[in-house]
Protein backbone atom coordinates (compact mmCIF):
# COMPACT_ATOMS: atom_id res chain seq x y z
CA UNK A 1 0.00 0.00 0.00
CA UNK A 2 1.38 3.39 -1.01
CA UNK A 3 1.99 5.64 1.95
CA UNK A 4 1.21 9.34 1.93
CA UNK A 5 3.75 11.61 3.58
CA UNK A 6 3.37 15.26 4.53
CA UNK A 7 6.52 17.29 5.19
CA UNK A 8 5.90 20.53 7.05
CA UNK A 9 8.96 22.57 6.15
CA UNK A 10 9.94 25.71 8.05
CA UNK A 11 13.07 27.40 6.71
CA UNK A 12 13.43 30.62 4.77
CA UNK A 13 16.15 29.46 2.38
CA UNK A 14 16.05 26.85 -0.36
CA UNK A 15 19.85 26.66 -0.06
CA UNK A 16 19.84 25.74 3.63
CA UNK A 17 20.83 22.47 5.26
CA UNK A 18 17.19 22.09 6.31
CA UNK A 19 16.16 22.34 2.67
CA UNK A 20 18.72 19.68 1.79
CA UNK A 21 17.32 17.41 4.51
CA UNK A 22 13.80 18.03 3.23
CA UNK A 23 14.85 17.29 -0.35
CA UNK A 24 16.57 14.08 0.75
CA UNK A 25 13.35 12.93 2.41
CA UNK A 26 11.26 13.75 -0.66
CA UNK A 27 13.64 11.85 -2.94
CA UNK A 28 14.07 8.80 -0.70
CA UNK A 29 10.40 8.39 0.16
CA UNK A 30 9.22 9.00 -3.40
CA UNK A 31 11.67 6.34 -4.59
CA UNK A 32 9.95 3.91 -2.19
CA UNK A 33 6.61 4.59 -3.84
CA UNK A 34 5.31 7.08 -1.30
CA UNK A 35 3.27 10.09 -2.28
CA UNK A 36 5.03 13.06 -0.71
CA UNK A 37 3.58 16.54 -0.26
CA UNK A 38 5.47 19.51 1.17
CA UNK A 39 3.96 22.46 3.01
CA UNK A 40 6.71 25.08 2.60
CA UNK A 41 5.48 27.51 5.25
CA UNK A 42 7.68 30.48 4.36
CA UNK A 43 7.02 30.10 0.63
CA UNK A 44 3.31 29.94 1.45
CA UNK A 45 3.58 33.03 3.68
CA UNK A 46 1.67 30.99 6.21
CA UNK A 47 0.06 33.17 8.89
CA UNK A 48 1.54 32.39 12.28
CA UNK A 49 -0.89 34.25 14.54
CA UNK A 50 -4.03 32.57 15.84
CA UNK A 51 -6.74 35.24 15.58
CA UNK A 52 -10.45 35.71 14.87
CA UNK A 53 -9.47 36.07 11.19
CA UNK A 54 -9.18 32.29 11.15
CA UNK A 55 -12.96 32.06 11.28
CA UNK A 56 -15.28 32.92 8.41
CA UNK A 57 -18.22 35.09 9.36
CA UNK A 58 -19.24 36.10 12.85
CA UNK A 59 -17.75 34.61 15.97
CA UNK A 60 -19.83 33.47 18.91
CA UNK A 61 -18.33 35.84 21.47
CA UNK A 62 -16.38 38.75 19.96
CA UNK A 63 -16.14 40.61 23.28
CA UNK A 64 -14.42 37.75 25.09
CA UNK A 65 -12.89 35.82 22.19
CA UNK A 66 -11.62 32.33 23.08
CA UNK A 67 -9.65 30.79 20.22
CA UNK A 68 -9.95 27.23 21.57
CA UNK A 69 -13.74 27.33 21.73
CA UNK A 70 -14.37 29.48 18.66
CA UNK A 71 -12.24 27.36 16.32
CA UNK A 72 -13.87 24.16 17.56
CA UNK A 73 -17.25 25.62 16.70
CA UNK A 74 -15.95 26.91 13.37
CA UNK A 75 -14.50 23.49 12.54
CA UNK A 76 -17.84 21.85 13.30
CA UNK A 77 -19.66 24.38 11.11
CA UNK A 78 -17.13 24.40 8.27
CA UNK A 79 -16.19 28.03 8.92
CA UNK A 80 -12.41 27.80 9.39
CA UNK A 81 -10.30 29.86 6.99
CA UNK A 82 -9.19 28.22 3.75
CA UNK A 83 -5.49 28.10 4.62
CA UNK A 84 -6.28 26.09 7.75
CA UNK A 85 -8.69 23.65 6.10
CA UNK A 86 -6.21 23.04 3.28
CA UNK A 87 -3.54 21.98 5.78
CA UNK A 88 -6.04 19.91 7.72
CA UNK A 89 -6.95 18.05 4.53
CA UNK A 90 -3.27 17.30 3.89
CA UNK A 91 -2.92 16.04 7.45
CA UNK A 92 -6.03 13.87 7.22
CA UNK A 93 -4.72 12.16 4.10
CA UNK A 94 -1.16 11.62 5.39
CA UNK A 95 0.10 8.44 7.04
CA UNK A 96 3.35 10.08 8.16
CA UNK A 97 4.10 13.71 8.98
CA UNK A 98 7.69 14.98 9.12
CA UNK A 99 8.37 18.39 10.63
CA UNK A 100 11.61 19.79 9.17
CA UNK A 101 12.95 22.92 10.86
CA UNK A 102 15.86 24.65 12.60
CA UNK A 103 15.51 24.64 16.38
CA UNK A 104 14.86 28.19 17.59
CA UNK A 105 15.15 28.97 21.31
CA UNK A 106 14.84 25.28 22.28
CA UNK A 107 11.63 25.00 20.25
CA UNK A 108 10.21 25.46 16.76
CA UNK A 109 10.24 28.64 14.61
CA UNK A 110 7.26 30.95 15.10
CA UNK A 111 5.82 30.11 11.69
CA UNK A 112 5.78 26.41 12.56
CA UNK A 113 4.32 27.08 16.00
CA UNK A 114 1.63 29.05 14.18
CA UNK A 115 0.91 26.03 11.98
CA UNK A 116 0.57 23.90 15.11
CA UNK A 117 -1.64 26.48 16.86
CA UNK A 118 -3.91 27.02 13.87
CA UNK A 119 -4.07 23.64 12.11
CA UNK A 120 -4.32 21.35 15.15
CA UNK A 121 -7.63 22.83 16.20
CA UNK A 122 -9.86 21.64 19.01
CA UNK A 123 -12.16 18.97 17.64
CA UNK A 124 -10.14 18.26 14.53
CA UNK A 125 -6.89 17.21 16.22
CA UNK A 126 -7.95 16.49 19.80
CA UNK A 127 -10.79 16.54 22.30
CA UNK A 128 -11.18 15.68 25.97
CA UNK A 129 -12.25 12.19 24.92
CA UNK A 130 -9.65 11.74 22.18
CA UNK A 131 -6.09 12.52 23.23
CA UNK A 132 -2.79 10.82 24.01
CA UNK A 133 -2.95 7.06 23.28
CA UNK A 134 -6.64 7.41 22.40
CA UNK A 135 -6.00 10.46 20.25
CA UNK A 136 -7.49 11.41 16.91
CA UNK A 137 -4.31 10.55 14.99
CA UNK A 138 -3.42 7.28 16.71
CA UNK A 139 -3.18 5.54 13.31
CA UNK A 140 -0.69 8.09 11.97
CA UNK A 141 3.04 8.55 12.57
CA UNK A 142 4.87 11.82 13.07
CA UNK A 143 8.43 12.90 13.74
CA UNK A 144 10.67 15.90 14.24
CA UNK A 145 13.66 16.40 11.97
CA UNK A 146 15.69 19.45 12.89
CA UNK A 147 19.01 21.22 13.08
CA UNK A 148 20.60 22.66 16.19
CA UNK A 149 22.96 25.58 16.63
CA UNK A 150 24.77 23.85 19.48
CA UNK A 151 26.94 20.75 19.54
CA UNK A 152 25.50 17.45 20.75
CA UNK A 153 27.69 17.57 23.88
CA UNK A 154 26.02 20.85 24.90
CA UNK A 155 22.60 19.13 24.86
CA UNK A 156 23.65 16.37 27.26
CA UNK A 157 22.82 15.74 30.94
CA UNK A 158 26.10 17.47 31.83
CA UNK A 159 26.02 20.07 29.05
CA UNK A 160 25.14 23.73 29.44
CA UNK A 161 21.90 23.39 27.42
CA UNK A 162 20.71 20.42 29.44
CA UNK A 163 19.44 17.02 28.30
CA UNK A 164 17.87 17.11 24.81
CA UNK A 165 15.36 14.53 26.04
CA UNK A 166 13.96 17.18 28.40
CA UNK A 167 13.83 19.76 25.59
CA UNK A 168 11.90 17.36 23.36
CA UNK A 169 9.25 16.34 25.90
CA UNK A 170 6.92 19.33 25.37
CA UNK A 171 7.10 18.96 21.59
CA UNK A 172 6.82 15.20 21.30
CA UNK A 173 4.53 14.46 24.22
CA UNK A 174 2.69 17.76 24.59
CA UNK A 175 1.90 18.20 20.90
CA UNK A 176 2.42 15.05 18.83
CA UNK A 177 1.53 12.34 21.33
CA UNK A 178 -1.25 14.51 22.77
CA UNK A 179 -2.92 14.41 19.34
CA UNK A 180 -2.47 10.65 19.28
CA UNK A 181 0.42 10.37 16.83
CA UNK A 182 2.78 7.43 17.02
CA UNK A 183 5.97 9.46 17.49
CA UNK A 184 9.08 8.26 15.70
CA UNK A 185 12.48 9.07 17.18
CA UNK A 186 13.68 12.51 16.10
CA UNK A 187 16.26 13.05 13.41
CA UNK A 188 18.69 15.54 14.92
CA UNK A 189 21.35 17.25 12.84
CA UNK A 190 23.81 18.57 15.41
CA UNK A 191 25.20 22.02 14.56
CA UNK A 192 25.57 21.60 10.79
CA UNK A 193 26.35 25.31 10.37
CA UNK A 194 29.64 24.86 12.21
CA UNK A 195 30.46 21.42 10.78
CA UNK A 196 32.94 20.69 8.01
CA UNK A 197 31.47 20.09 4.52
CA UNK A 198 32.29 16.38 4.69
CA UNK A 199 30.52 16.12 8.05
CA UNK A 200 27.40 17.81 6.68
CA UNK A 201 27.48 15.38 3.77
CA UNK A 202 27.76 12.49 6.21
CA UNK A 203 24.76 13.79 8.18
CA UNK A 204 22.62 13.77 5.04
CA UNK A 205 23.82 10.31 4.07
CA UNK A 206 22.83 9.00 7.51
CA UNK A 207 19.40 10.54 7.05
CA UNK A 208 19.02 8.95 3.61
CA UNK A 209 19.97 5.59 5.09
CA UNK A 210 17.42 5.93 7.87
CA UNK A 211 14.72 6.92 5.38
CA UNK A 212 15.05 3.54 3.69
CA UNK A 213 13.36 1.84 6.65
CA UNK A 214 11.66 4.79 8.32
CA UNK A 215 8.13 3.53 7.70
CA UNK A 216 8.88 0.31 9.60
CA UNK A 217 10.44 1.94 12.65
CA UNK A 218 9.07 1.32 16.11
CA UNK A 219 7.72 4.53 17.72
CA UNK A 220 8.83 6.05 21.00
CA UNK A 221 7.19 4.77 24.18
CA UNK A 222 4.61 6.83 26.09
CA UNK A 223 2.36 5.80 28.94
CA UNK A 224 -1.10 4.77 27.67
CA UNK A 225 -4.09 6.80 28.79
CA UNK A 226 -5.58 3.82 30.60
CA UNK A 227 -2.66 3.86 33.05
CA UNK A 228 -4.18 7.00 34.60
CA UNK A 229 -7.39 7.42 36.54
CA UNK A 230 -10.22 9.20 34.76
CA UNK A 231 -10.71 12.04 37.24
CA UNK A 232 -7.38 13.42 38.45
CA UNK A 233 -5.36 11.83 35.60
CA UNK A 234 -2.81 10.50 38.08
CA UNK A 235 -1.07 7.16 37.61
CA UNK A 236 -3.23 4.34 38.88
CA UNK A 237 -1.92 2.88 42.18
CA UNK A 238 -1.06 -0.49 40.67
CA UNK A 239 0.96 1.14 37.88
CA UNK A 240 2.78 3.32 40.39
CA UNK A 241 3.56 0.34 42.62
CA UNK A 242 4.77 -1.70 39.67
CA UNK A 243 7.43 0.89 38.85
CA UNK A 244 8.20 2.08 42.39
CA UNK A 245 11.20 -0.20 42.77
CA UNK A 246 12.74 0.50 39.40
CA UNK A 247 15.88 2.59 38.94
CA UNK A 248 14.51 5.10 36.47
CA UNK A 249 11.25 6.95 36.09
CA UNK A 250 8.72 6.07 33.40
CA UNK A 251 9.45 8.95 31.04
CA UNK A 252 11.11 12.34 31.07
CA UNK A 253 7.87 14.01 32.13
CA UNK A 254 6.34 11.28 34.27
CA UNK A 255 9.45 10.33 36.20
CA UNK A 256 8.05 9.48 39.67
CA UNK A 257 10.78 11.66 41.25
CA UNK A 258 13.34 9.14 40.03
CA UNK A 259 16.34 9.65 37.73
CA UNK A 260 15.22 10.44 34.20
CA UNK A 261 15.25 7.45 31.86
CA UNK A 262 18.11 7.91 29.39
CA UNK A 263 17.22 8.64 25.73
CA UNK A 264 13.49 8.12 26.27
CA UNK A 265 12.67 10.92 23.81
CA UNK A 266 15.38 10.02 21.32
CA UNK A 267 15.34 6.24 20.88
CA UNK A 268 12.52 3.74 20.50
CA UNK A 269 12.05 1.08 23.10
CA UNK A 270 13.81 2.91 25.94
Amino acid sequence: MVKKVLIVFAHQSSGSFNAAAKNAAVEALTAQGCTVEVSDLYAMSFKATATAEDIKGEVKNAENFCYLEETKLAWEQGKLSDDITKEQSKLTEADLIIFQFPMYWFSVPAILKGWIDRVLTNGFAFSKEKRYSQGVFKDKKAMLSFTTGSLESMFSPTGINGDMNVTLWPLQNGILHYCGFQVLAPQIFWAPSSAAPEDRKSMLESWRTRLQSLLEEKPLSFMPLDCFDEKAFQLKPDIYEKHAGKEFGLTVGIHLNKPLPPHSQMKAGC
